[in-house]
């Protein structure tokens, strides 16, 4: 999986800020690995220079194989609550999003391996 991170003017986009992200993510989505292609996380703080409660916004965007995007967002005071609040939304969405592929009796939708969807 592939994780990229982009921050507005205001968040400097340093080394252990990426690297303390880029291992959030993979801890917190390294059960859909298989299934995922690309991790985009968003990082922004609203209020620029000045000081407020909850000014900082992380949107992650999740790219499955053969599946719409999957995103999720969360403000919180700090970066890093505002990645993990976003986190735990967005493997609630990926599970549930996963969860709904079932046919009209219910039964699981089988999914495709690589290997499938080429053929």
């Amino acid at each position: 999986m592939q994780v990229l991170i982009h921050t507005d003017n205001h968040i400097v986009a340093h080394e252990p800020l990426v690297e303390r992200v880029t291992a959030a993510v993979r801890q917190a989505l390294k059960r859909f690995d298989p299934h995922l292609t690309r991790v985009v996380v968003h990082l922004k703080d609203e209020n620029g220079p000045k000081d407020a409660p909850h000014d900082q916004r992380c949107v992650i965007e999740a790219r499955l194989q053969h599946r719409t995007p999957v995103s999720a967002s969360h403000e919180a005071t700090t970066i890093d609550l505002a990645v993990d609040g976003a986190l735990n939304k967005l493997v609630r969405a990926i599970d549930s999003d996963m969860g709904r592929r079932k046919d009209k009796a219910g039964h699981a939708v089988p999914q495709f391996d690589d290997e499938e969807a080429g053929s």
